[in-house]
């Protein structure tokens, strides 16, 4: 078997759509029998997901791996980088945490980190047809040029050609793009194969003279301009995905506060895309409004986080919310905030040490330096014991009374999380809690919602990924884009949907 054809998508800046063009690709090709397969060298984000070798890999990759068609596997996403500090991170290599570096120890330990990469990298290519890399950040950041295993670097080292995508919504976008091809070395200026504008709404008519001055400035095709889809829904990265939802029958007001290491805040994507639901992020500064639940999402920093909230004003406010009937559901590191005392006493996130908790739970979690990460079932303990499903993904191990009423049940048996006697508070370490629309309709009742609409988000993800697969095959050059891969059958597939064009 010839090894599978390789192009890698770069972008000008963080979210600028290289997770979303990819995911697309990944769609578009798949639905033409194309065995493909999505790749990130190296991923720097606190929302991940478990893979089915039982390992850790970034939200966006497992996003991806659905659009292929596949199980989400380890070698799709070989480093990812949790960050914990402003300067530190948990290093997770093939799906497991090996370390947590500092920003300057973490470059030393890149030669290592490359060699997983490219372990992986060559398993994939011998695999499948076609691999679909997503670089990170950008490759002009002239401070990480240096052993570079996430953009160039592992480009350079692969010898795959790029396609450089930049977001106009947010301005500037010529500038994004030449600007970055100027700040690349003659050897990458030449990988680069074309451009993709994304987010662009308005009259494409405008955008022709600017669209003719890149290619010529250039030398390098545009290969599409995408518009803006509006209320597309896919797993956010790391960025928080914010944007209002119009909703004209929302009766259920729902607030979640957003921490400064919020982690894997997709947990809540089930509420806030719900027609029913208020749900509004509060964030630093912002008063907190008045609502019928309040979510803890999880952290990847749960003290440090606990202390932020805590100077937010959020632990009165949760009192007199409670006081007043409201009810409160936690997940991972917002659960664990809910005990008497947190304990990590090797600092795996942050100093050593032990605070106090918010004391709305008798429990106790100490953080031990190795990490639950399982795909799970099971069934809520509330009216109706709806199935759930998600996975976890946690280090620390919680023990106190209150988990002798849990708030679900897994399939193998154990117990999960706590009811509290009241019926007020939920807390549990599954991540995917509202997901399934059995659980969400429960958990949407408990809350104050009754008869509240089946929202699935899984056939919402799927019809999502179907439409951008459809808006990439309208608004691509399929012919350019097939070039890019030269040859292979991803290049065949490209050029066998353009009429009168042969494969």
């Amino acid at each position: 078997m010839r090894q599978a054809r390789t192009l890698m998508v770069q972008g000008t800046t963080s979210d600028a759509g290289k997770s979303t063009l990819v995911a697309g690709l990944a769609r578009l090709l798949a639905r033409r029998g194309v065995r493909v397969v999505p790749f990130k060298p190296q991923n720097m984000a606190l929302n991940s997901a478990v893979t089915v070798d039982g390992g850790e890999i970034g939200r966006a990759q497992a996003l991806q791996a659905i659009a292929a068609g596949l199980a989400p596997h380890t070698d799709m996403n070989p480093v990812l980088l949790k960050p914990s500090t402003d300067i530190g991170a948990q290093v997770i290599i093939h799906g497991r945490a090996v370390a947590n570096l500092s920003a300057r120890d973490y470059h030393d330990y890149k030669p290592r980190a490359m060699a997983a990469v490219l372990e992986s990298y060559a398993r994939l290519t011998a695999q499948y047809e076609a691999v679909l890399v997503e670089g990170a950040g950008s490759p002009a950041e002239i401070n990480l040029r240096d052993r570079d295993i996430a953009n160039m670097g592992f480009a350079e080292e692969v010898d795959c050609p790029v396609i450089l995508i930049a977001d106009i919504d947010r301005g500037g976008v010529f500038a994004h793009l030449v600007g970055t091809l100027e700040l690349l070395s003659p050897s990458e200026q030449a990988r680069v194969k074309g451009f993709v504008i994304n987010r662009f709404r308005g009259d494409i008519g405008l955008l022709q003279s600017g669209l003719d001055w890149l290619e010529a400035r250039t030398g390098r095709p545009v290969l599409g301009v995408l518009p803006y889809l509006h209320g597309l829904f896919l797993d956010a990265e790391d960025a928080l995905a914010d944007a209002r939802v119009d909703k004209t029958e929302a009766r259920l007001r729902v607030v979640a506060p957003v921490y400064p290491r919020i982690s894997n805040h997709t947990d809540l994507d089930a509420l806030r895309l719900h027609p029913q639901v208020d749900f509004s992020w509060v964030g630093p500064g912002q008063p907190i409004p008045p609502a019928d639940l309040i979510v803890l999402p999880g952290s990847k920093a749960v003290q440090a986080d606990l202390v932020w909230l805590r100077a937010q004003g959020w632990e009165p406010a949760l009192r007199r919310h409670l006081r007043y009937g409201g009810k409160l559901v936690a997940i991972c590191g917002g659960y664990q905030m809910l005990g008497s005392r947190l304990h990590d006493p090797l600092g795996l996130e942050g100093l050593p040490g032990s605070i106090a908790g918010l004391g709305l739970l008798d429990l106790e979690t100490t953080l031990e330096a190795e990490k639950r990460l399982e795909n799970v079932t099971g069934t809520l303990a509330l009216p109706g014991a709806a199935e759930v499903s998600g996975y976890e993904i946690h280090m620390g191990v919680s023990h106190g009374p209150a988990l002798a009423n849990p708030a679900l049940r897994f399939a193998d048996g154990r117990p999960d999380g706590a009811l509290s006697g009241d019926g007020q508070i939920l807390g549990t370490y599954l991540h995917g809690l509202f997901d399934r629309p059995d659980a969400l309709a429960a958990l949407l009742a408990w809350a104050g919602l009754a008869d509240a609409e089946r929202v699935d988000l899984a056939a919402r993800r799927e019809a999502d990924l179907d439409r951008l697969a459809d808006s990439l095959a309208a608004n691509l050059d399929l012919l350019r884009l097939a070039d890019c891969f030269d040859g292979g059958a991803a290049a065949a597939a490209l050029r066998s949907t353009v009429p009168g064009k042969l494969a």
